[in-house]
């Protein structure tokens, strides 16, 4: 979803030449090309919008099979600025839609724009006597 149907993330099935630990790399489906290619190859956003998707199949992954444990605050520290505007929304989108759903979100981000989309926030403005804190509400 975050990435419109382009990427899947697919576990790489060859072992690794040698004596070098493998069984938990992962390579790059990308559906434009219909090639798969190694996850190093992906730009900072897009690795960024990969590394967020995994984070939030984890946290389901690990809720299934903890036996009621529920993982409901999330929060994401930078990565936003490396996006395109269309990246940048589908993201805020998602981030909402998992809101909505009862889970927390918490992002630490300098973004301009990512400010402009979140409601209820935190701001830390600096000054000469240091940092203040200021809480925003809609």
């Amino acid at each position: 979803m975050m990435s419109k149907g382009r990427y899947r993330l697919i576990r790489k099935e060859e072992r690794a030449k040698g004596n070098k630990a493998s069984g938990l790399e992962l390579e790059v489906e990308d559906a434009y090309t219909s090639k798969v290619r190694p996850v190093a190859t992906l730009s900072g956003g897009e690795s960024f919008m990969a590394a967020l998707s995994m984070a939030l199949g984890l946290s389901d992954v690990v809720q299934a099979y903890a036996g009621g444990i529920k993982l409901d605050t999330l929060f994401i520290d930078e990565g936003f600025g490396s996006l395109d505007q269309d990246s940048l929304d589908l993201a805020v989108r998602t981030l909402m839609d998992l809101q909505s759903a009862g889970r927390m979100i918490g992002v630490i981000s300098h973004v301009s724009e990512m400010k402009e989309q979140i409601g209820t926030r935190i701001d830390i403005n600096k000054n000469a006597m240091g940092s203040e804190i200021a809480i925003v509400m809609p």
